[in-house]
């Protein structure tokens, strides 16, 4: 059902009218309402001596996030600036981890901030549609991107 959500969004030009973002929402809550029939709440009376709360499965936890968080789930229908995965911001500290684990650190304080400034450089191009090598070359050429001489 998102996957569907998602190709309307982008055919809509990132904004769905008031009527169909509603007519997903419903939608939405007919399968969470699927969802806890399948996936009932357990049984909430405690044995004596038992202490804290009821353990729930993993299903249920997260259905019972997908029901608190509905408004926060479905945004991305509504405000264009929301995406609707946040695989962007995993993707821009994945390769600080992946130097972690190959290495097992930075050497210095100064080589992370090196290699934190040349990441952060390449990703905020590739965001601007300017590929790694012409990143590069026009960085070494002492020149910027066209993206950074824009004045706001």
């Amino acid at each position: 059902m998102l996957q569907a959500i998602l190709t309307d969004v982008k055919a809509q030009g990132d904004v769905l009218p008031t009527e169909q973002a509603e007519h997903y929402t419903q939608r939405y809550r007919a399968l969470l309402k699927q969802a806890e029939n399948e996936c009932p709440a357990p049984d909430e009376t405690k044995k004596p001596g038992q202490r804290g709360r009821v353990k729930r499965s993993k299903a249920r936890n997260l259905l019972e996030r997908l029901q608190l968080y509905e408004q926060d789930v479905l945004r991305f229908m509504t405000n264009p600036i929301v995406p609707f995965t946040n695989n962007q911001g995993e993707n821009d500290i994945r390769m600080i981890k992946v130097h972690q684990k190959i290495s097992g650190c930075f050497r210095s304080k100064e080589g992370a901030d090196i290699f934190c400034r040349v990441r952060s450089y390449l990703s905020t191009c590739r965001k601007n549609n300017v590929s790694a090598s012409e990143a590069l070359s026009l960085l070494f050429a002492g020149k910027l991107p066209d993206f950074m001489l824009q004045n706001d």
